[in-house]
């Protein structure tokens, strides 16, 4: 990699957006999952019924009915993890903390490809910690 003078690659920045980039879909999506599942239920609770003895269901999904606690199990868990892999991409890109920095880019692995890509590059550009660490002084 061609060198500017200063440690710094575009690897780890590479990462770092990968990861927010991951952590955000996540967001979104377990965001859409609790949403979905609390207008669910309240839709249900305001028709006065609900699917299979009263347990709220999405009809005609994908799946077929799906429970709408599953979605609360699934979508909360994901929403965390994308807050940390945000956190955790802002961190590679600031270069503060390579623990959290790979610790972002393991919580963007649910985003398939960002998230394989973001660990793959943050793994890599390890020495770029250090440099910066030597680079101030700590």
């Amino acid at each position: 990699m061609a060198s500017n003078g200063s440690e710094r690659g575009g690897l780890l920045t590479a990462g770092g957006i990968l990861s927010i980039i991951g952590g955000a879909f996540e967001v979104i999506g377990g965001g859409i999952m609790v949403v979905l599942t609390i207008a669910n239920r309240e839709l249900f609770r305001l028709v006065g019924h609900g699917v299979w003895g009263g347990t709220p269901a999405i009809l005609f999904g994908p799946f077929g009915f799906v429970d709408l606690i599953w979605l609360i199990i699934v979508g909360v868990p994901i929403f965390a993890l994308g807050i940390v892999a945000i956190v955790g991409g802002v961190s590679a890109l600031r270069r503060k903390s390579f623990g959290l920095s790979l610790a972002g880019a393991i919580c963007a692995l649910p985003s398939v490809p960002f998230g394989i890509l973001a660990v793959i590059f943050v793994a890599l550009s390890k020495r770029e910690f250090s440099a910066e660490r030597k680079e101030n002084g700590i």
